[in-house]
């Protein structure tokens, strides 16, 4: 007996399953339509597409390309073959050579003050005036002192004589001239101690008269007259700073030490430069002087000094200056103006403009300072730069010089600071 949960037949399960296949059959047949009628289409899409970019593009113009190829106004300067100075610059502030806090040697009323507040003074001007009456009674006391002993000494080598005769005669005791000539010796003694007390009251005499220990210029006066001054004094009477030479401490670079000792052991002079904070007015030229004995591990820098006559003393105690130590001079360099140099994906370049054609030149930086950069790359003197408009530039596009160059590269006043401090 035949089960009813058995499977069809075969001829049932074929009459059922070719509705299937005639699907399959029509979905492979559109599929094939479909690509026929977009696959070339789709071929000839980015073509038609950069063909659209491009004419949106030449209708809207582009930083790098320019509206289509259209040359791009820019100005531009030629690249020179000259002599540059390489600096260092730097933040100091102004040290006087020498300050001398003027004090009182000896305690007594201020009778007296000779000088005015900010005046130049020299070395062993009168500045103020101590009373000096107790230290004049004091030197004649002394005086007196030595006279008396004087007098004394003589008489005593008077009696010595006599007894040296008698004793020869055998008419005096032995003893006794020996005891006469031991009396001349403490004389003598006693007569050099008064000597010296005479010249001790006379030296503090003298310092009752207050005179400058240096040149320079006077500051503030810190007593007025009619108090009681004295050697304890804090603040002193006033205080002097030799403000010619003036000197400048400034700090360089770790790196720069080996050739600032060269130069200095060399007996070569390191011109110093010191300008105004806006770096406008050059205000004073010196030279270096000396360096400190340690560099400063914190900021790897190391302190430098340098001297300015300051004749007319434009330089000021703790005044800040900007700085420019010149550490060399590079000879026959290529100079370029600093606007011209660019930096991005290529790295550092400029471009340069020659027929109306645009092209990109790899460089390097030499030294740079505000106006000009000495550079080495594929650059010959002559060629001419682009300094402004470079942003809608690209190697190998069109350009239009607009504007000649106004004045050559680098003929600032300033010497070049070096690229590797700047």
């Amino acid at each position: 007996m035949q089960n009813k949960n058995s499977r069809p037949s075969g001829s049932a399960g074929a009459a059922r399953t070719w509705p299937l296949a005639a699907l399959a059959v029509a979905g492979i047949a559109l599929a094939g339509w479909w690509w026929k009628g977009h696959g070339a289409a789709g071929a000839e899409g980015p073509a038609a597409s950069t063909a659209s970019g491009a004419a949106a593009g030449g209708a809207r113009g582009g930083r790098f390309g320019g509206a289509g190829n259209r040359p791009q106004p820019v100005s531009v300067a030629a690249v020179q073959r000259r002599d540059l100075a390489v600096a260092v610059d730097a933040i100091g502030s102004i040290a006087t050579a020498n300050t001398a806090v003027v004090r009182a040697k000896v305690s007594g009323e201020l009778k007296a003050i000779y000088f005015k507040e900010g005046q130049a003074v020299k070395a062993g001007q009168a500045l103020a005036l101590i009373d000096p009456r107790p230290f004049e009674i004091a030197r004649d006391q002394a005086q007196a002192a030595l006279a008396r002993d004087q007098a004394q000494l003589e008489n005593a080598r008077a009696d010595l004589t006599r007894y040296q005769d008698l004793v020869a005669k055998e008419a005096a005791p032995r003893q006794q001239l020996d005891t006469q000539q031991a009396l001349v010796h403490q004389l003598e003694a006693t007569l050099l101690s008064d000597k010296a007390a005479l010249d001790n009251a006379r030296l503090q005499l003298s310092y009752t008269r207050v005179t400058a220990p240096i040149a320079g210029q006077a500051g503030l006066k810190q007593a007025d007259l009619g108090n009681n001054v004295g050697p304890t004094d804090a603040n002193g009477l006033l205080s002097i700073a030799q403000t010619q030479p003036a000197a400048v401490v400034f700090a360089v670079p770790d790196a720069r030490l080996a050739r600032i000792r060269q130069q200095l052991g060399a007996n070569q002079p390191l011109p110093v430069q010191a300008w105004d904070r806006e770096h406008k007015q050059m205000l004073a030229e010196g030279r270096v002087a000396s360096t400190d004995n340690a560099i400063d591990a914190s900021t790897g820098t190391i302190k430098v000094k340098a001297l300015f006559a300051n004749q007319d003393n434009t330089l000021f105690p703790n005044q800040f200056v900007n700085v420019r130590l010149q550490l060399d001079t590079l000879k026959d360099v290529l100079v370029v103006p600093t606007a011209a140099v660019q930096r991005g994906a290529p790295g550092t370049f400029v471009y340069v403009v020659a027929d109306g054609q645009v092209a990109l030149r790899k460089l390097g930086v030499l030294a740079t300072d505000g106006e000009s950069t000495a550079v080495r790359g594929e650059l010959k003197p002559g060629d001419q730069v682009v300094t402004d408009g470079a942003d809608r530039l690209r190697d190998g596009g069109k350009a239009e010089v607009i504007k000649a160059p106004g004045r050559e590269p680098g003929r600032n006043r300033q010497p070049a600071a070096s690229a590797a401090t700047r």
